[in-house]
Order: structure tokens, then C-alpha cells, then sequence
């Protein structure tokens, strides 16, 4: 991924009033980021641990999408990351959901999928990160990197359409 300004990150969101884009809470490290080992950009918001958000490159622009997190339940369980296919023990995975574009968002619909809490899955795929046990595949790093572009896409359209 290419890296992002803060401006552009802003101006990716479709699921979003304009006043609720000004005040999202944007990292201030943006020029730390590892950004050659990232499909998308997600974090979570430091002042609100109910919301995170997500910028990912789609059709040639930028997409960018705000999540709820759902509570979770404190009970100790292995859960898999619908988008990477990593499996984490405990917190490490929760249901996020988003706000559809359009008028269907207005109208109060939502999609949601079950992802890494920390939003962090390039990093859990390149090793970089670890969840503890990993599930043995006999697919290469460049055909998980494609599965979870794929899975990534199809919820962003979920979101847009």
C-alpha cells in the first residue's frame, strides 16, 4: 500500500457525514507506518474503543470505512479473522460492523464481519505479528496476500452497494 496522508485518509470515507470525518481521530504516525507491508490501513480509535476505521485501495481511489466494535463477551475462546483467516485466542478477534453508504446507511442498515481486533492482518500474514498458533496452509504468502485482498473487497462492497 502507498502511503496516506491524513487529508487523503480523511476524504476516503463513504460511510460518513462530513462532521464525523472531521472529527475521526486520524494516527498521528502516519510517516512511521510500515506501510510496504500493509493491504490496508486500520486502526482503532485511542479515545473511543468503540470505533475503528479502515482505508483500503479500491478501483483506483481510496475506500475508507467506519467500524463499530461490538463488546466482547470476556470468555477465553479461538476465534478466526473473516478477511485474513487468522485465528486468535481470546479478544484478539471481534464483530465490527459498518454504517452502509448511501441512503441504505441512512435508513440505519449495516454489514458486519468478525476481524482481527487490532485490524493489523498484513502484519499477521507476513509473520510480523503473532497471534500464537498458526494453522498450517500449503498456499504461498502471495496467494494469502490475494485471499484476503479478495475477502477485504467483497466486504467493502458490501458496505458500498
Amino acid at each position: 500500500m502507498l502511503s496516506l496522508t491524513e487529508s487523503a485518509i480523511r476524504a476516503s470515507f463513504v460511510n460518513c457525514t462530513k462532521g464525523e470525518t472531521k472529527r475521526l481521530a486520524v494516527p498521528r504516525d502516519l510517516d512511521q507506518q510500515p506501510w510496504h507491508d500493509l493491504d490496508f490501513f486500520g486502526w482503532r480509535d485511542p479515545a473511543a474503543d468503540g470505533r475503528a476505521y479502515l482505508v483500503a485501495e479500491s478501483g483506483g481511489g481510496l475506500v475508507g470505512v467506519a467500524l463499530r466494535v461490538a463488546t466482547q463477551s470476556g470468555r477465553a475462546r479461538r476465534s478466526m479473522c473473516s478477511l485474513c483467516l487468522t485465528t486468535h485466542t481470546g479478544d484478539g478477534v471481534s464483530l465490527m460492523t459498518a454504517r452502509k453508504a448511501g441512503r441504505e446507511g441512512r435508513q440505519g442498515n449495516s454489514v458486519g464481519a468478525y476481524l482481527c481486533a487490532d485490524l493489523a492482518c498484513s502484519l499477521y500474514l507476513r509473520g510480523r505479528k503473532d497471534a500464537g498458533r498458526r494453522l498450517d496452509e500449503t498456499i504461498t504468502l502471495a496467494e494469502k496476500i490475494e485471499r484476503t485482498s479478495a475477502n477485504l473487497a467483497a466486504f467493502l462492497t458490501r458496505v458500498t452497494s
